[in-house]
């Protein structure tokens, strides 16, 4: 190496440090946007926080993680954690004895487990707004939410199976029609029964509410092995199912 190179390198070494000392945060580039590296290291941070519930109750998702949420629930890494959240249900599932007699039940939520509302929070700000039922619920009539790929999946393998399939969803009762359409289009059919909220369930927490629900199908006679949902809300409370699988959803928390 001759001086003249040497003297290339140290310059080159020189800039960098002038650089790294002008400029305090590395950047990211996202679409049109640029987002900080200390911004990415918190928000995943944050939806780390959020899935293993350590977070508890939370309204909105922090503005500062809105491309972080977006990227994560629009790309690769989200139907990645959806499928292999699927894969480990159809591997326990293959594990159960099937007894024939219609009793071996595996429950589903709807929203965010089978049913995707990511069309409609894409409009409204991927969970960095607050809730607005009335749009949310209007939504919902329109009966426009696409299947979870990776959930339809496993649905069909579970019914091909042979188990019972119950899908136990949030949703107000008078959202009956509305929803059965939905569930339909995406492409589930042959469940046993659809339990959604009457009017003596409102006011409930979710948790109480879809425990009660659980306690009645146990008094029916019913196995519950396998729980399937997005909130930890779908799968806490007795009784509880033999398996719980928890999918990813960092846009929204319901108790």
């Amino acid at each position: 190496m001759n001086s003249g190179q040497t003297l290339l390198i140290n310059l080159l070494i020189i800039i960098s440090i002038l650089i790294s000392g002008v400029i305090p945060q590395s950047i990211l580039i996202s679409g049109n946007r640029k987002v900080a590296k200390d911004d990415v290291v918190y928000c995943n941070s944050w939806k780390f926080s959020v899935e293993a519930n350590d977070a508890g109750s939370w309204k909105q998702v922090p503005e500062r993680c809105l491309e972080f949420v977006k990227n994560y629930v629009t790309g690769d890494q989200y139907v990645s954690d959806s499928g292999l959240v699927a894969y480990d249900s159809l591997e326990f599932a293959k594990t159960v004895e099937i007894r024939g007699d219609g009793k071996d039940v595996w429950i589903f939520d709807i929203d965010e487990t089978l049913l995707s509302n990511l069309p409609y929070y894409a409009e409204h700000g991927f969970g960095t707004e607050i809730f607005n039922d009335i749009a949310f619920n209007q939504w919902v009539d329109s009966a426009e939410c696409p299947a979870i790929p990776a959930s339809l999946k496993l649905y069909n393998e579970l019914r091909r199976l042979g188990f019972t399939i119950i899908l136990l969803t949030g949703r107000d009762e008078h959202q009956r029609s509305s929803t059965i359409k939905n569930l339909l289009i995406a492409g589930y059919s042959g469940y046993q029964s659809l339990i959604l909220r009457e009017p003596s369930d409102h006011g409930k927490i979710a948790e109480v509410y879809k425990s009660e629900k659980r306690k009645e199908l146990e008094n029916e006679g019913y196995r519950i092995h396998g729980n399937s949902g997005d909130q930890w809300s779908d799968l806490f409370g007795a009784p509880t199912a033999t398996r719980s699988f928890k999918l990813p959803n960092p846009m929204y928390y319901i108790a």
